[in-house]
Order: structure tokens, then sequence, then C-alpha cells
């Protein structure tokens, strides 16, 4: 565990020096919050521990409590990094975000930390996938420069992490849409080689075997960046492409660990985005500011998070995502 928390406080260092030589501004965006910036749902609500008191449970979600009206611990400080890159061009948010989602997996956490990037002027997925890529290997090499102790401990009693982080940092990234994606493995079960519990089906999200499957074996256990999904499976913020029916967005898929870094351009148009916000049932008073930034001018942009905590596990070799972060916090779980 304390080589682990000495990993996570290098790779910690490691992304603020490569957003530091890259001109980001580091900003701090709201713990608090009214939006869900996903739109799953999966929120904590805040409420004072005198209404809880009172009430003997959670605060009545009808009233309007502390703030005045709903408030929920964030789920991402994307929607408030725009703003702010719409000013200042290239920012960088790294905080907690919260997820009350009921999951018990090895990769999931209730409380985490999240990298996230956003910049203005980007033209392009390729220049945001450069980015995301760049950054990921940055950090993995100061880590391995700063750590070579821990580094080989974890060789020697986890797993051979040395060259897995090393073979990440030399090699290239390869890149498959998500169409190609769901055809070759859909094709690779066909054929025998591979037995999927869930079936891999255009238009369905890709489950965890199926982003190991790709990474493991379709690309030779090297990083991949998945792009172009169905715009009905991702957020309503993505920018949609010219085919109307998929997005310009990426997630990132790492050798044993699956999904690490999730992004895209942001949609831009303001009829676009209203139209995007309706499909997707999400009330647009509630993000009216977030449709002004549109109406009265924007620019092009795009973004990305990064999981810290799955990052540790890529970079120290455990397998349990409970033991990336020394207090974790998970559905029954909040010690301390």
């Amino acid at each position: 565990m304390g080589a682990v928390l000495r990993v996570r406080s290098a790779a910690s260092f490691g992304i603020h020096q490569f957003f530091k030589d890259r001109d980001f501004f580091l900003v701090n965006t709201p713990i608090l919050t009214t939006n869900d910036c996903e739109g799953a749902g999966e929120l904590f609500q805040v409420s004072t521990s005198k209404a809880a008191k009172k009430d003997h449970g959670p605060q009545d979600p009808s009233q309007p409590g502390y703030f005045g009206q709903p408030t929920f611990l964030t789920v991402s400080g994307q929607l408030h990094a725009e703003i702010v890159a719409c000013a200042l061009s290239k920012v960088y948010t790294f905080g907690p975000t919260f997820r009350a989602e009921d999951s018990n997996t090895k990769r999931h956490l209730s409380e985490f930390w999240m990298l996230e990037a956003e910049q203005a002027h980007l033209n392009s997925l390729e220049e945001l996938t450069a980015l995301a890529r760049d950054n990921l290997k940055a950090t993995a090499q100061y880590v391995l420069s700063q750590c070579p102790d821990e580094v080989a401990f974890f060789n020697q009693w986890v797993e051979p992490v040395g060259a897995k982080v090393e073979k990440l940092v030399k090699q290239p990234f390869s890149t498959l849409s998500y169409t190609d994606a769901i055809t070759q493995l859909q094709k690779k079960e066909a054929e025998g080689a591979v037995k999927f519990q869930f079936k891999p089906k255009w238009g369905d999200s890709l489950q965890t075997e199926h982003e190991r499957y790709i990474t493991d074996t379709l690309c030779d256990k090297t990083a991949v960046f998945v792009t172009d999904y169905p715009k009905a499976i991702k957020p309503f913020y993505m920018r949609v492409n010219s085919d109307d029916e998929t997005v310009a967005a990426f997630d990132l898929l790492v050798p044993g660990i699956g999904e690490l870094v999730g992004g895209s351009l942001r949609e831009e148009r303001y009829q676009v985005l209203e139209a995007r916000m309706a499909e997707q049932g999400v009330n647009p008073e509630t993000l009216r500011w977030y449709l002004d930034l549109r109406k009265y001018g924007t620019v092009p942009h795009g973004g990305y998070g990064m999981g810290f905590e799955r990052l540790i596990l890529f970079l120290s070799g455990v397998s349990n995502i409970r033991d990336a972060t020394p207090f974790p916090r998970t559905p029954g779980h909040c010690l301390f």
C-alpha cells in the first residue's frame, strides 16, 4: 500500500507537470452542483445534517433545501470547465467526483478522482486523441523515472509492471472505430475464436470483456482508441458526426484495465445541441447557461476525462480499484 501511495503521489505531480508544460491553466470546478453532466441520474443529493436529523433520513427531493434548489455532489467538472475554456482556451481540473452507482466490481468506486482537460479551437478528434495520448505517456514516463524502487517492488510481487508501462510509453497507440470494433468482435466469435457472455451488437455499449479482447488480442496488448460511437449511447454534449448516427467521441482502452480515458469534441452548434438534449430527455431550462455558451458565440472545443484510480491500477498492477486509494468509498462502505 505504501508503494501504491508513492506512485499515486508521483502520478499526480506528473499530470500537473504535463499540463504546465502545455500551457494549460488549472481551474477548480464545483463539487456542489445542480446539474447531472452524464445524464445517468447516478447522483448523491446533498442535505444539511439538520434536515437529515429532523427527517431521520435523506432530504425530501421536492423541498428546496439549503441552496433553494436540489443540489448534488458532482459527477464531472466538464460542463464548468467548458465555460472557462471559452475564456482561457486551455484548462484542466483535477479533483474528486462521485457516482451513486450500485456497482460492486473491481473497477468502480463511489468517490474517485478525475482528471479532466478541455481545450478550445480543436477542429478534429485526432488533435484531441493526440493530447490524451501524450498526457498518458508523459505521466507514465514520469512515474517510471521517479519511482524505480516501487516499480521493482511491483515487478517482484505483483506483475511485470515496468515492461508493461515502458511498452505503453514507447509504442504507438492503435485506433479503431466503434463500427470496425463491433465487426471484428462479431467475426472472431463467428469463427469460434472467442465466446462472449454479452454478444457484441452495433448500438450497444462495449462490455469489459469486449474491451479487453480488443486490447489484448485484436491490438496485441497495446493501448487503443475506439472512436465514433453511436450517438444514442453517448451523452448529449458530444458533437454529432456528418453521418448523423455517430458522435466524435473516443474511449482509450489499455491492456488489463479496459477504458481509462473517455472524451469527445463538444457540440458547439446551438440547434443541434438543443435537439440532442430533447432526444435524451434533458430539460433545457436546467442547462440554460450551457446553451447560452453557444447562443451568444462559441468556438469548436473538446476534452476528455481520465479516472485517476484506474490509472493507478495500470501503473501498479494491483487488480482491485479499492487498493488504489487509501480510503475507498463503495456501496455499503464508508469507513473513517
